[in-house]
């Protein structure tokens, strides 16, 4: 006979084992978790943006134990709470298998952001992204792993757009208290507390504790009383401030970086650079090992040996430059324990060292002192060693030291939680233990497994829940306007609809707008009744960036007040939750980049397990993934020099896939109302895409070709 309820012992074990779950992130990618948070207040875990720590603070301690006396709902948590504990402690991980010492001496990845998930808003975009997968799937593996970055306490920027429907900013603090992070202390049970040098300061830093499953990511902050004001905001806002800003930012992130992780033991076997924000640390490095008595000859070899760099853009705005006053200014008391000169030291950050005008370049930097270095793609791979290749003018461009690992994204992470329940229904509560695999994925080729109307009816599903999302987030954008501008939102969009979204940084290279250069032949295809179709558009243009913010205008001023209102939307306010729900309820991904600017890209990654399929350049990870049958390429694996030669043919390459490749496709259904050859599509997509773009074999690769390699 079950026991009407679990004891009073067993209560507090559940109670305490929650508000640890809570304190760990492996709770984002596991939807059972999830689950269990929302259930305590549903209205909570919507408001604060799915933040199990703050819905625990919203549930008192009084009621946890009370409605765990629910002998359900107190099973439900004991099981999450097992499989958690299972989690943390499988003894049998690929990372222990394939790199043992890796557990002793992990590799230390530094990157300027972290993306985790929305209750931890502390990146702007895709770099900041890659970084959270690339730290998950390390946990995943059991790699050993310990990321670096700041404590940004307002974060990114927040995302309104007024009446004028121009982007503008604004900031909110984030409380520690309410987030998934802890600090780190020392002997003393008292914030540990480190230095590093700026200007002609000491500048004090502690730290906090994000656990991601297994590994730990740690978050640098100045907001220490010992700092003057300035240095205390240094920490403020991801990207925040000007060129002093950022150089001092990166002396803490590299530097301090190291320091910390000196003062907490931890002894790292290699040092993974995620772009060149983070390459300072390659200095203090060096001055460990002057410190030992190596001459400075010796101790850069030595640091060299330890360090590699991933290279994110092509764009040569995204690569920090600093002026010879600005270095010497930000460096000026750790340079003297360099023993280098200021000439010497901006050497190492110039393509022609000798060049007095050229400033510091921290890309230069970085590939100077590493033993490896990688673009993010294969396309990138080659535009980087055509890039770079002037600092190595004694090798061909095909020779210069500049590999390629294409990015992935974590599945688990971006699954939304119907396909979760798909798998789950189809092979078991185990089925996420093999979910990377090529022979998970493969499954999808056999109708007989898998039938093409189970596809279907998960691909209406997710749509349905994009467009209620997008209702409800329209609605409070809506109160804001006037009643003239005011849309009947339960209406807006249309279920039944060919949906095409874009979602990503307004970036100008991204061409947001270049679909509706072709705007009376777009008019045409909306207004088309036996054939709908309806775009949906998310992002944010940096603070700075006046042209970004000119086409977020142009798009909502197309879906207010141009024929295209009813057809076309843009959400504010881009995020990881509304992008989570963009990739998933999308039919079609589209990506338009100015090729070769696109590094790489991970969205369409997200889309891949979903059955959204992938409407691109062929840019990026696009270029390797596309076969023909598995999503649409706009355009050949070409491009003209003439940027607007390459916009005119790009626009006309896009609608002319869109017309006669994607909408006959889409709407082709046989007598029983399903399209068969776009589930066909689907299946291909998920099967020879998923596999491969994901980031647990992106870190396989990372750690065989360079974590392990010397």
């Amino acid at each position: 006979m079950n026991k009407p309820h679990f004891s009073a012992d067993e209560i507090t074990e559940l109670t305490v084992g929650l508000n640890q779950l809570a304190r760990n992130l492996w709770w984002t990618w596991n939807q059972e978790a999830q689950e269990v948070f929302q259930q305590l207040s549903p209205r909570g875990w919507q408001n604060l943006y799915h933040n199990a720590v703050a819905v625990l603070h919203e549930v008192s301690n009084y009621e946890l134990r009370v409605r765990l006396q629910d002998r359900d709902f107190a099973r439900q948590a004991r099981a999450v709470l097992d499989n958690f504990q299972t989690y943390l402690k499988e003894a049998k991980t690929w990372g222990r298998e394939n790199a043992p010492h890796l557990l002793q001496n992990p590799v230390a990845y530094f990157s300027a952001e972290f993306g985790f998930h929305e209750t931890l808003p502390i990146s702007a975009g895709g770099l900041g992204i890659l970084a959270g997968d690339h730290a998950k799937s390390a946990s995943d593996l059991g790699l050993g792993f310990v990321g670096v970055t700041l404590f940004y306490r307002e974060g990114y920027f927040q995302q309104t757009v007024n009446q004028d429907n121009w982007q503008s900013e604004y900031y909110t603090r984030l409380n520690p208290r309410n987030l998934p992070i802890e600090p780190v202390l020392d002997a003393k049970n008292e914030p540990l507390v480190c230095t590093v040098e700026i200007a002609m300061n000491e500048v004090y830093f502690q730290a906090w504790r994000v656990n991601v499953g297994r590994c730990p990511v740690y978050l640098l902050d100045t907001n220490r009383p010992e700092n003057e004001q300035h240095y205390r905001d240094l920490t403020l806002r991801v990207y925040g401030g000007d060129s002093t800003t950022r150089i001092m930012q990166e002396v803490l992130l590299g530097v301090g970086g190291v320091r910390l992780l000196r003062a907490l033991g931890v002894q790292p076997s290699v040092f993974h650079m995620n772009e060149g924000h983070a390459a300072f640390l390659t200095l203090e490095l060096v001055r460990e090992k002057l410190a030992e008595g190596k001459s400075f000859r010796d101790a850069l070899a030595r640091t060299k040996a330890e360090c590699i760099f991933t290279t994110h853009t092509p764009v040569e705005a995204g690569h920090d430059r600093f002026s010879r006053d600005l270095v010497n200014y930000a460096l000026n008391r750790f340079q003297s324990q360099l023993k280098l000169s200021l000439n010497d030291l901006m050497a190492l950050g110039r393509v022609h060292p000798e060049d007095a005008n050229e400033p510091f370049c921290m890309t230069v930097l970085a590939l100077r002192v590493s033993r490896a270095a990688n673009g993010v793609s294969e396309l990138h791979g080659q535009v980087s060693r055509q890039m770079w290749h002037c600092l190595y003018p004694d090798k061909s461009p095909d020779e210069v030291p500049i590999g390629h690992i294409t990015n992935g994204v974590h599945l688990l992470g971006w699954m939304k939680g119907p396909v979760r329940r798909f798998w789950r229904r189809k092979l078991g509560p185990t089925w996420e233990s093999s979910v990377n695999s090529a022979d998970f994925w493969q499954r999808l080729t056999d109708p007989e497994f898998i039938a093409d109307e189970e596809i279907w009816a998960l691909r209406y599903n997710l749509r349905r829940e994009l467009i209620e999302f997008t209702r409800r987030r329209l609605l409070i954008q809506g109160l804001r306007l006037s009643q003239d501008d005011f849309i009947a939102f339960d209406q807006l969009l249309n279920p039944d609809a060919l949906t095409i979204g874009f979602a990503r940084r307004f970036a100008t290279y991204k061409r947001a707008p270049l679909i509706f250069q072709q705007f009376e032949n777009v008019l045409k295809l909306v207004r088309d009744k036996q054939r709908p179709i309806q775009f949906v558009f998310a992002g944010k243009a940096h603070p700075r960036d006046d042209e970004g913010k000119r086409f977020i205008q142009h798009i909502i001023h197309l879906s207010k007040y141009s024929e295209l209102k009813g057809y076309l939307v843009f959400i504010e306010n881009y995020d990881v939750h509304v992008g989570r729900q963009m990739v998933s309820g999308c039919d079609v991904w589209l990506n338009n980049p100015r090729r070769p600017l696109e590094a790489s890209g991970t969205s369409g990654m997200k889309a891949n397990c979903h059955g959204c399929l992938n409407f691109s350049i062929l840019d990026g990870w696009w270029r390797e993934g596309y076969d023909g049958t598995n999503g649409f390429a706009i355009g050949d694996d070409s491009h003209p020099d003439s940027i607007e030669e390459q916009d005119r043919r790009d626009s006309e390459n896009l609608y002319q896939t869109l017309t006669e490749e994607i909408i006959p496709c889409f709407f082709d259904r046989d007598a029983d109302g399903i399209p068969r050859q776009w589930i066909q599509k689907i299946r291909r997509a998920m099967a020879t895409l998923v596999p491969q773009f994901n980031t647990w074999r992106m870190v396989q690769e990372y750690t065989r070709r360079c974590y392990l390699f010397k």
